[in-house]
């Protein structure tokens, strides 16, 4: 059983990468953008931690 929390992310948060700026820079790794829109949660492979996208998608740019 995984003590792991989900991040959250929003519409705000994007386009989302990984490590985002709130984390320690001794715990950083390489800087890896993130597609959370296409199903709506993401794992990073480095570190595994798990985001899941909450409220509404953004509109497209037209």
């Amino acid at each position: 059983m995984s003590d792991t929390k989900a991040v959250e992310i929003t519409a705000h948060d994007l386009p989302l990468h990984c490590p985002t700026p709130n984390v320690a820079l001794w715990s950083q790794h390489p800087r890896v953008f993130l597609d959370v829109l296409k199903t709506g949660e993401v794992t990073c492979p480095y570190c595994s931690t798990k985001y899941v996208f909450t409220g509404e998608a953004p509109k497209g740019h037209h």
